[in-house]
C-alpha cells in the first residue's frame, strides 16, 4: 500500500513539476497528511519530495539548455520557475554550477589543476573558486588531464597550484589541520550527495560497509545504487570511498584500483594506531 502511494506521487511529480506543485498538494493527491507523506517518501525514496521535485526540474532544465539551446528566461518558464533567479539557485544548489556555466560547458569557469606524489601514487587535482573539484590517481600525466577536461568541456583550464589544492594534498602528509579549510565544488544528483556527504563522516582507520552507508543515505535497501555512486566519486582520497568495504569482510572494487584501496586502508590504521599510542 505504502510502496504504490509513493509510486503514485512520484508519477503525480513527474507529470506536474511544470507546475511546481507543494507538498500539501502531493500529499492531497496521494490522500495522506503533509507531515505522514513526507516521511514516508523519505523512506521509500531515499530523499525528501522537494528534493525529487527539484532533481525533475533540473534535468530538463539541462535538457533544454543542451539540446534546445533555450534562453535562460524561457527554461525558467518551461520549467515552471518564477524566474530565472530561481533557475540560477537550483542549478547552484543541485550541479554546483550556474546556468550559465552549464549550458556554456563550463565555458565561464577556470580550473586551476597541479599535478602531485602521494604516497599511494601520483595524483591530479583541480580546483575552481568554489572548492576543489577533481582529484584523481593516475599514471599518465596527459590522460588525467583528458579526463578531467572531459567533467568541464569547455572550461578554461591553467597548471597552477593555489592555497585550496595545497589544503586537499596536506591531508597526505597526515596534517588534518587545515582539513576544515578545504571547500568542495561538486556536481552529482541528490542521490549521490547523500552518499558523498555519508563517506565524508567515516573516520580514517574505519571501515564501513555499503549497506551502513546506504542506510545512512536514508535507503537502507539501495547498496547497489550506493556502490555506483561511490564508483562516481570525483575526489579521490578526500571523499574516502575507500574506507567502504563489503558485508562480508571483502576489500571491494575500488575506481582507482583494490591494491592501492589496500595501501590506503592499511597506512591509515597504521597512523591511527600511532595516534592512539601517542595520546596515551
Amino acid at each position: 500500500m505504502n510502496y504504490q502511494r509513493i509510486a503514485d506521487a512520484i508519477g503525480y511529480i513527474n507529470d506536474h513539476f511544470k507546475e511546481q506543485p507543494t507538498l500539501e498538494e502531493v500529499a492531497s493527491h496521494v490522500h495522506l497528511s503533509p507531515f505522514h507523506f513526507q516521511r514516508l517518501f523519505s523512506e521509500w525514496a531515499g530523499t525528501t519530495p522537494k528534493k525529487f521535485l527539484q532533481f525533475i526540474s533540473l534535468e530538463h532544465a539541462k535538457q533544454l539548455l543542451t539540446e534546445q539551446k533555450a534562453t535562460l528566461f524561457d527554461t525558467a518558464l518551461d520549467t515552471g520557475l518564477s524566474g530565472t533567479g530561481r533557475l540560477h539557485d537550483l542549478f547552484i544548489s543541485m550541479e554546483g554550477m550556474t546556468p550559465a556555466e552549464y549550458k556554456n560547458g563550463g565555458s565561464n569557469l577556470t580550473v586551476r589543476y597541479s599535478f602531485a606524489e602521494t604516497p599511494f601514487g601520483r595524483l591530479i587535482v583541480a580546483s575552481t573558486d568554489k572548492g576543489i573539484c577533481y582529484m584523481a590517481f593516475d599514471k599518465d600525466d596527459e590522460e588525467a588531464l583528458n579526463n578531467l577536461r572531459l567533467r568541464f568541456p569547455n572550461a578554461l583550464f591553467t597548471q597552477q597550484q593555489d592555497r585550496m589544492q595545497q589544503n586537499a594534498l596536506s591531508i597526505f602528509q597526515n596534517d588534518r589541520s587545515r582539513l576544515p579549510e578545504i571547500k568542495l565544488h561538486l556536481k552529482g544528483t541528490p542521490f549521490q550527495m547523500k552518499v558523498w556527504e555519508a563517506l565524508l563522516t567515516i573516520p580514517m582507520g574505519r571501515l564501513t560497509t555499503y549497506g551502513q552507508i546506504a542506510a545512512q543515505a536514508g535507503n537502507p535497501g539501495a547498496s547497489r545504487a550506493v556502490g555506483t555512486a561511490i564508483g562516481s566519486n570525483p575526489v579521490a582520497y578526500l571523499i574516502p570511498c575507500h574506507r567502504v568495504i563489503q558485508s562480508t569482510g571483502q576489500i571491494g572494487g575500488y575506481r582507482w584500483g583494490s591494491t592501492r584501496k589496500s595501501a590506503m586502508i592499511g597506512w591509515e590504521c597504521v597512523r591511527r594506531e600511532t595516534k592512539k599510542m601517542s595520546d596515551q
